[in-house]
């Protein structure tokens, strides 16, 4: 016991001069100076005696955060120079001692890892990102998280999923994760390329289809892009119109890399109809991805044929013709309109096998789903027509069921 209390009094007097700074600068009081010290000592006397326990450190540290966070307030009020430094390097020791004595406890090292993130320190979260991969490779979580926090680098991002899909290849979460980031990565790509004027050509040819709509009489503002802002001539024009032609074909904005995950998923799956339904809703959800439409409709080739007659695969048949469709546009009633004639066929593929008790019939989980879907709807300014259309169409998707 001796031993645990002379090494508490040790880790406790190293505090002694940045209490002492404390008490100089009346960033706290006497009375806060007693307590702050008591508190302390009462941690290290725990955590040095046995039988502590992966939250006792994580309480010790919160309160050590909590308590910079209240100095650092102060100190900003008051508005007197001190030193960021010796907290955040307190804070640090503490979460060190935590992991390397329960190196197998996930939570401290998320603590870690967390608060090196908010103090910025990129060096220190590379380190604790080495050190937990290394001490838990089979966490596809973990994984997930390394690649999140350096997706900034989509280089180091992909290198994280791809090692975590050699040691965890049977999470379908990881696959899931890693077509998700590819995704992000797409969109930004995609945001950049909007906001330079890269993507004008496209956008004109846009305007001039819908140049005959109700719009007309709209004032159209000119589309200004870098070459407007950026007027000095540039000899290097060429070069650069070539670069940009090369990287709108590239597979990094082709969307041939998130089709490539999505195969060897299916591949490594088995082709098994809940993970390629998955995939779809992710994709489903980058509306701003220009090649969104072929990965949803590579995507849709492989799940009709893995499951053509399963609800699940016709209700995303029949919403892929809208999906990243603005419900104001003037294309949006006759891709609804396409959607109506899937939803047809769909009824019609499902009623000779519709049998079973009613609440578990493919014909009424599509009838369920369909409803649901229209219903999403309710709360948008459509137009009216398409809006009757559909409150026709739940009405009729609801006396499918009631037949049943």
């Amino acid at each position: 016991m001796a031993g645990s209390s002379d090494k508490a009094r040790f880790f406790q007097e190293q505090s002694v001069p940045e209490l002492q700074e404390s008490l100089r600068k009346k960033i706290f009081g006497k009375g806060e100076i007693v307590s702050i010290a008591r508190k302390r000592s009462d941690f290290e006397h725990i955590l040095n005696a046995r039988g502590s326990k992966p939250q006792d450190y994580a309480r010790y540290a919160e309160y050590e955060m909590n308590l910079e966070s209240l100095r650092r307030k102060r100190v900003k009020r008051l508005g007197i120079k001190s030193s960021n430094h010796t907290g955040q390097r307190r804070i640090f020791f503490v979460l060190d001692r935590a992991t390397k004595k329960f190196p197998g406890d996930v939570g401290l090292w998320m603590q870690y890892m967390t608060f090196a993130q908010k103090q910025r320190s990129n060096k220190k979260v590379s380190q604790l990102l080495t050190s937990i991969l290394r001490l838990h490779p089979t966490k596809p979580e973990l994984w997930i998280y390394a690649a999140t926090i350096r997706s900034d680098d989509i280089t180091e991002a992909r290198s994280y999923m791809q090692r975590g899909l050699r040691l965890c290849g049977s999470s379908e979460n990881l696959w899931i994760e890693y077509v998700r980031l590819e995704m992000i990565h797409i969109s930004i790509i995609a945001g950049r390329r909007r906001i330079l004027g890269l993507d004008v050509e496209k956008a004109e040819e846009k305007g001039r289809l819908n140049s005959g709509n109700d719009y007309e009489d709209m004032v159209t503002l000119p589309a200004i892009t870098a070459d407007d802002i950026m007027s000095a001539p540039r000899p290097s024009d060429g070069v650069e119109q070539e670069a940009l032609e090369k990287l709108s074909t590239s597979p990094a904005l082709s969307g041939a890399i998130p089709m490539a995950i999505f195969d060897a998923a299916m591949k490594h799956f088995k082709q098994s109809n809940e993970l390629c339904q998955q995939f779809f809703d992710v994709i489903a959800k980058f509306h701003e991805v220009p090649c969104q439409e072929s990965i949803l409709a590579h995507t849709m080739v492989t799940l009709r044929t893995i499951a053509p007659k399963s609800p699940g695969t016709l209700i995303r048949w029949i919403q892929q013709p809208v999906i990243g469709i603005d419900v104001m546009s003037p294309e949006f009633p006759a891709l609804f309109g396409c959607c109506l004639d899937r939803m047809k066929k769909s009824f019609e593929t499902l009623t000779p096998i519709s049998t079973g008790p009613e609440t578990t019939r493919p014909i009424s989980i599509l009838g369920r789903q369909v409803i649901a879907w229209m219903l999403t709807y309710q709360n948008e300014d459509i137009d009216a027509d398409v809006r009757k259309v559909m409150r026709i169409t739940i009405r009729k998707a609801e006396s499918i069921l009631g037949r049943l």
